[in-house]
């Protein structure tokens, strides 16, 4: 691919439990559109992946969230799996990196269950969005707009649903990941 990406940095947020392919596809897309791409967990050294029905790959941490800021980054991605969006969502540090992306407007993108971190954000009110079903009612309450789309795209932030979804979710995150910072529209 081309250095779409040249010169971004690109924090993924996961632990342990985060559904395999949901990181793995986007990241690979990221780096080879030229990003620098890190995973911060709340761990440190590996965390263990949930691959459709099993536990899957073991993968490197490479900064933990006490040692970041959402300033060190240009976007986040935010991948699935059920464990890994209900650990997340609980830590603090986590929400308040995850919370200064929202108000800074950058660029967002979450898959399946991992929009459920932005929930605790208290930042979803009006916004467009898309998720695994079982977590529609949580975002609804959170004030957002919920639609069953393979993707959603609004004002930078992107979700889809699946890991069916994953080649239009890619395909929209790298878009909206070069545009960087988004302003909020004229009327």
């Amino acid at each position: 691919m081309n250095n779409l990406l040249e010169n971004k940095k690109v924090a993924i947020i996961a632990t342990n439990g985060f559904e395999e392919i949901e990181l793995t596809a986007p990241k690979e897309a990221l780096e080879s559109a030229g990003a620098e791409v890190h995973i911060v967990s709340p761990e440190s050294g590996k965390i263990k992946a949930w691959d459709k029905t099993d536990w899957g790959g073991e993968y490197n941490v490479d900064k933990n969230i006490s040692d970041v800021s959402s300033h060190d980054y240009n976007a986040l991605l935010l991948p699935g799996g059920v464990l890994n969006p209900d650990h997340l969502r609980t830590n603090e540090k986590v929400v308040s990196f995850v919370k200064s992306f929202m108000a800074d407007k950058k660029p967002i993108a979450a898959i399946c269950h991992g929009p459920w971190t932005l929930v605790e954000t208290g930042l979803l009110k009006g916004r467009k969005v898309t998720s695994y079903p079982s977590i529609k009612t949580d975002l609804i309450n959170a004030g957002a707009e919920w639609v069953d789309q393979e993707v959603v795209v609004d004002n930078g932030l992107v979700t889809s649903r699946k890991p069916d979804d994953i080649p239009a979710f890619n395909k929209k995150m790298l878009e909206e990941f070069r545009e960087g910072i988004h302003e909020p529209q004229a009327h």
